[in-house]
């Protein structure tokens, strides 16, 4: 499985983006698909992830409201909109895929990572 993530910048704080992680190598729906991110002098955190068919997805409670994750099966692709970013918000974030079951907010729980996208909020 390869996961390569996009879509990251500097922004201001008020401001939004959207992530993208396409997914190759493997049946895309096959595998629930989550967002970490990861701050400086911080561990990786779980941020969001979305079933695999896409009706249902599960967010970091600090997040929810203004993180929306979802997937395109079709396109083999996870987003992650982001919307009224604080500077807190500055990390780095990762896409990542689980095949089993198990908890979706544990990123031990994930065997496939992408290589990460910077995203910095600057106030």
């Amino acid at each position: 499985v390869q996961l390569q993530a996009s879509g990251g910048g500097l922004v201001q704080a008020g401001d939004s983006l959207r992530l993208s992680c396409a997914f190759s190598g493997r049946t895309f729906n096959s595998y629930v698909m989550g967002w970490f991110h990861q701050a400086p002098g911080k561990e990786r955190e779980f941020v969001a992830a979305i079933s695999r068919g896409g009706g249902r997805a599960v967010y970091a409670d600090s997040l929810k409201g203004r993180f929306t994750i979802s997937r395109d099966n079709a396109k083999n692709t996870v987003y992650l909109q982001m919307n009224s970013l604080k500077p807190e918000d500055t990390a780095v974030y990762y896409c990542a895929a689980k095949m089993y079951d198990g908890s979706t907010t544990l990123n031990n729980n994930y065997h496939h990572w992408g290589q990460g996208t910077q995203v910095t909020v600057s106030s």
